[in-house]
């Protein structure tokens, strides 16, 4: 039987999409890898399947059907599925401004790609294409939080770092705010959008706030060749036309945002 919302990877973001497809009347089915985690999802009201991608496709695709992805589908064998949800009404892919690489500044939906992308990215670029085949819309997204992960989070258990001097700006997006922007890509079939937060900030100065607000000292730093690539990275997402395009107010235009409700 076909589903109003099919996500597939239903993780952390991806079960926030089937959450606000929820709050709409809309019908969902959230794939996911294993059937404990399907088991998780049914226990917070979520259906939930870990059949195969290419089986849940044939059975729960129809004309009516947004078919969200939100995991890589990078990896050998697993764009398998691509071709069969042409017959959706919508296609969404869930991608990272990991592709612009080590590229620094400001990036918007002009910013070339780099000429020679590294294994993990080119293959993250082959999936876009193929979801951009059968008319998938693809947002490129920073960094990802809300109440439960973030770098708030790493800071109450004490695991996190400043990378380097913490003067290297980065971009960011509430789940919520990014599951909203992947059910309305359905209206924007075939285009690729950079997605962001309204104030992209360096480290530090989203690190000390926190540490005011949440009563914590200022934590030590680390070379920078010693942090994830992700925390080495010196940008600014510009997601205006995302969200001109798409006509989505953030409930959360800045990491403020969360705490200040």
């Amino acid at each position: 039987m076909s589903v109003d919302v099919l996500v597939f990877g239903a993780g952390f973001t991806g079960s926030a999409v089937c959450e606000a497809a929820r709050r709409e009347g809309l019908s969902t089915l959230g794939v996911v890898r294993t059937a404990a985690s399907a088991e998780a999802l049914r226990a917070r009201g979520l259906p939930a399947t870990a059949d195969p991608c290419e089986q849940v496709a044939r059975e729960h695709v129809g004309p009516q059907t947004h078919a969200v992805v939100t995991f890589p589908a990078s990896a050998p064998g697993e764009l398998s599925f691509a071709p069969l949800l042409s017959k959706a009404r919508a296609v969404s892919y869930l991608s990272t401004t990991g592709v612009y690489g080590d590229l620094e500044g400001e990036i918007d939906d002009d910013t070339p790609l780099p000429s020679a992308p590294s294994p993990k990215y080119a293959a993250v670029l082959a999936a876009e294409a193929a979801f951009r085949e059968v008319g998938g819309a693809v947002l490129r997204s920073p960094g990802i939080y809300g109440p439960d992960r973030g770098i708030h989070v790493r800071l109450a258990r004490g695991d996190f770092r400043l990378s380097g001097d913490g003067s290297r700006f980065s971009s960011r997006i509430h789940v919520e705010d990014l599951a909203a922007l992947l059910l309305a890509s359905a209206r924007t079939p075939g285009e690729t959008f950079v997605v962001g937060d309204l104030e992209p900030c360096r480290q530090i100065e989203l690190v000390r706030w926190l540490c005011e607000r949440l009563q914590l000292p200022l934590p030590a730093s680390a070379p920078l060749e010693s942090v994830h690539e992700t925390l080495r990275r010196n940008r600014r997402v510009n997601a205006s036309r995302a969200l001109e395009r798409l006509s989505v107010p953030l409930r959360y235009p800045s990491y403020r945002s969360m705490f200040e409700r």
